[in-house]
């Protein structure tokens, strides 16, 4: 079973829950999901089945939509409601929803949450919060493409990899004067894939080709691809320095340009 699943993740489930089912259920171990749900999360898990799987590194179509609710009122440990109560202030409702969205779109410098994957010094930041020892707060650079209301605190973000709708939420209350945390969030897009793309777990699999996901690279098929499945530095009749070598319609290898103007294997996909 190789290719790409569009998975509708559950909320309640963590992401590597699926991961498991997945495995149980098809009596394969080559999965690999390409951007972690949070386990109340819902929606676009994309998963990566076997060969599939080697491609990981080289996707560059990650940006992601989402829709998502924000609680007044408190912030938590977590950016969201489902962490511990650290702070309450009464709600100011004296702004205007839309034009405060607004102010996030472009690139932004974030705070991650302490409960994050992110990590630091190779530890989680999950993990030093677990155990009570305090870090220097971290930043990441993102960008925030769009962002609309759709009523009642709820809105859509459109944005790069590694943003946390979590942050959007806790500083939308620190920029009204509020305490805020994330109620809910759904993740509708990642890259191509949609959720009117996504299936159930249960359901037959739908798997979409690997080479939907490798376009941005230049495709070259030779005559003979043989050179390419012994691994062989090889010149090729290709413009860019990093190209995808494909036979038959398959992508079999990622080749990239040496200074002497050979092509070497940078990695193997068959």
């Amino acid at each position: 079973m190789d290719g790409i699943l569009v998975i509708n993740k559950p909320s309640g489930m963590t992401s590597h829950d699926v991961i498991n089912k997945l495995r149980k259920k098809y009596h394969q171990k080559k999965f690999g999901h390409t951007g972690t749900l949070d386990p109340e999360a819902s929606g676009v898990l994309v998963v990566l089945c076997g060969k599939a799987c080697k491609v990981l590194q080289f996707l560059s179509d990650t940006d992601k939509r989402y829709i998502s609710e924000i609680q007044l009122g408190y912030a938590t440990t977590t950016d969201d409601v489902f962490g511990e109560r650290i702070e309450e202030k009464e709600v100011n409702l004296d702004f205007n929803f839309e034009e405060e969205l607004k102010k996030f779109i472009g690139h932004q410098h974030q705070m991650v949450p302490m409960t994050s994957a992110k990590k630091i010094n190779g530890k989680k930041l999950m993990e030093y919060q677990r155990e009570n020892i305090e870090v220097e707060p971290v930043y990441a650079d993102i960008e925030i493409y769009d962002m609309k209301s759709l009523g009642n605190l709820t809105f859509e973000i459109f944005c790069s990899s590694g943003t946390y709708v979590r942050s959007v939420c806790r500083d939308f209350g620190e920029n009204t004067g509020n305490k805020a945390c994330m109620k809910s969030l759904k993740r509708t897009q990642v890259g191509r894939f949609t959720i009117d793309m996504a299936q159930e777990i249960e359901e037959e699999p739908v798997l979409y080709p690997t080479i939907q996901v490798l376009d941005h690279f230049e495709k070259v098929e030779l005559k003979d691809p043989t050179p390419i499945y012994q691994g062989k530095t090889i010149r090729l009749p290709a413009k860019e320095d990093v190209v995808c070598i494909v036979d038959k319609g398959e992508p079999i290898a990622i080749y990239e340009k040496l200074p002497n103007g050979y092509y070497h294997s940078k990695r193997g996909l068959w």
